[in-house]
């Protein structure tokens, strides 16, 4: 397993005491970055860039540091765009995602310096219903140092290769998770609102609105989830595990947290019978990495192939234009294949 990819829980908890402004220093009164008077901010993927784009609207000039089709775990920083990241106003990441980035960030001297990762923190219930004992203590397991956390992922790697029942310590895609992504919409808005006071009324109503959409969306999955034949499904990348949690769905991944890693013939095996214990119709996977192991999967059991997109960055191969469509699209495709009544 890839352990660039890895997060540990205790990331996630983080200095939540910082709260909403989530600075790693204070700002000065007003910064306006650029001729145009607009609040550079520069954000290190998709999910940050949306949020700053829908909350900064007309006030802010959105850099984005990961490229669309560019996957943000393999991310290298140019000096070129270490330079730009010193010059922004406001940078928003979610350290230990990229590695590249986070020596970046730790260079810069910006003052205005938002990690996403501590803007929200693991829940007890995302563990999912009827494996709460066991997705708190891989929790608990997960409060030990970053280092000690990937040693513990690889010593029980064999164990438990790809199984989560949203036990959520090693994943770090909060946003596929709309409660969690209003949780940090309101850290960036009080960013924002930080950096540039001049306009605050404007980040906050902006953000109230981000929220109230995404609450929205929790509202659409929880119903669209409610009822269905079957509450596993299989996936390429191990990425939607704060998903499955809130909705109470058990993800299988072929291959860990990295899509592009090869899964044993043990692992696919297991997975063959799991198919068939759990009914599951539909092997799932992404746009931005390879289809061969999901389709060689699904020839094996006889099943279909899907797309269940992380959200990681937006192309014209991408379900959507934007997050919310390509998270409908993701529950549409969930739906389809879960057997939705």
């Amino acid at each position: 397993m890839n352990v660039r990819r890895l997060i540990p829980t205790a990331a996630l908890a983080g200095a939540v005491a910082l709260g909403a402004t989530a600075l790693t220093a204070c700002s000065g009164a007003g910064a306006t970055g650029g001729e145009d008077g607009k609040l550079g901010v520069t954000a290190s993927f998709y999910p940050l860039q949306f949020l700053a784009e829908q909350i900064g609207k007309e006030h802010v000039k959105v850099d984005a540091l990961t490229k669309p089709g560019v996957e943000p775990h393999d991310l290298e920083i140019t000096p070129k765009q270490t330079a730009q990241l010193g010059e922004a106003d406001v940078v928003l990441y979610l350290k230990s995602l990229q590695p590249a980035v986070d020596k970046a960030v730790a260079q810069s001297g910006v003052k205005n310096i938002v990690d996403a990762a501590t803007l929200t923190s693991p829940e007890a219930h995302d563990a999912g219903p009827g494996h709460g004992e066991e997705g708190h203590a891989h929790q608990e397991g997960d409060e030990h140092t970053g280092e000690h956390a990937g040693e513990q992922t690889g010593e029980h790697a064999g164990e438990h290769e790809g199984h989560d029942h949203g036990g959520n310590g090693t994943d770090p895609h909060v946003w596929l998770d709309p409660v969690k992504y209003a949780e940090i919409a309101k850290g960036v808005g009080a960013a924002l609102e930080k950096a540039d006071p001049g306009h605050a009324a404007d980040y906050r109503k902006n953000t109230d609105e981000l929220v109230g959409k995404l609450a929205a969306l929790d509202t659409e999955f929880k119903d669209g989830l409610k009822n269905t034949a079957s509450r596993t499904f299989i996936t390429t990348h191990s990425a939607f595990g704060h998903l499955a949690g809130r909705y109470g769905l058990d993800q299988e991944g072929i291959a860990g947290v990295d899509p592009e890693s090869e899964p044993s013939p043990a692992r696919m095996k297991d997975l063959q019978a799991v198919a068939k214990k759990d009914n599951v119709t539909t092997v799932f996977f992404e746009t931005l990495a390879s289809d061969k192991t999901a389709q060689t999967l699904a020839t094996d059991t006889g099943l279909k192939t899907d797309v269940l997109d992380p959200l990681e960055g937006i192309t014209e191969k991408s379900q959507g234009t934007d997050y919310f469509e390509v998270m409908r699209s993701n529950l549409k495709n969930l739906q389809k294949a879960l057997g939705a009544k």
